[in-house]
């Protein structure tokens, strides 16, 4: 069997060694219960004033607005599976059990990103489902459509890894479920709830500059047919250097703790 060959299979039993535990410790059901809080609290509790604010009419127009960004919120929320499974398994021994074992070394780290992606692709659609019930609808075409799912699951894979880092470099569960907060606050400081316009001058610049406010305006002009602009190119220059940031972090600090657990 070839190495690639081999890095498949072994990274494949990972992903279905991380969905089972997904079923047995269900991290799922927080990545759907906060967003959706979020979104009935924002729409029902404020959005007939956040709506006119906006220039919009009251609640149906905030509901447009805040989807994308409470979409950008779940997905934000998957930092926290994978740093919480991947600490586990470094804390528990586990991972100089597999050392002794003829598996791959990115294996473990893969099957951790895959299976948590999966939960986070669940929770985003059941976030739209709700969305949809309430009575949001976007003019956008199938291939939009295809687009906007794209970008997520992008973003989320990128965010995945990153949280796979986290768990590698973190020294116990509760520490990994703490460091992702900083990461998971973005969305609500960048245009997901309202208009970076309308923030203070300070806050307007970093709302303008972190990768979160061009993810939830490609997002938007996607799912409404408008211009992107350059904010497509500027969430494909985060996908790639989150992405790479996560996987070279987590695969340097898993080797150098796998290493030192022999």
């Amino acid at each position: 069997m070839s190495t690639l060959a081999h890095t498949v299979t072994d990274s494949t039993t990972m992903l279905r060694r991380s969905l089972l535990h997904a079923v047995r410790y269900p991290v799922i059901t927080y990545l759907i219960a906060t967003p959706l809080i979020f979104l009935l609290l924002f729409v029902y509790v404020f959005g007939d004033t956040l709506g006119a604010g906006i220039g919009g009419e009251g609640t149906a127009a905030y509901l447009e607005y805040v989807v994308p960004g409470v979409l950008l919120l779940t997905i934000a929320g998957g930092v926290t599976g994978p740093a919480l499974s991947v600490s586990k398994d470094m804390s528990e021994g586990i991972i100089a059990r597999f050392r002794t074992m003829d598996i791959s070394r990115s294996a473990v780290l893969t099957g951790h990103v895959f299976g948590n992606l999966v939960q986070l692709l669940i929770a985003v659609a059941v976030i739209t489902g709700v969305a949809l019930l309430m009575g949001f609808r976007a003019p956008a075409s199938v291939v939009e459509i295809l687009g906007a799912a794209g970008l997520l699951a992008a973003i989320g894979f990128s965010l995945c890894w990153l949280g796979a880092a986290v768990g590698v470099f973190a020294k116990g569960v509760e520490s990994a479920s703490n460091l992702p907060l900083p990461l998971m606050i973005l969305p609500f400081l960048g245009s997901g709830f309202v208009p970076t316009e309308s923030m203070p001058g300070w806050l307007q610049w970093f709302a303008e500059h972190q990768p979160f406010t061009p993810f939830i305006e490609t997002l938007r002009a996607l799912l409404f047919d408008t211009d992107l602009g350059a904010n497509g190119w500027l969430s494909l220059m985060w996908i790639v250097a989150l992405t790479l940031i996560g996987w070279l972090t987590s695969r340097v600090l898993y080797e150098r703790k796998a290493t030192s657990a022999r």
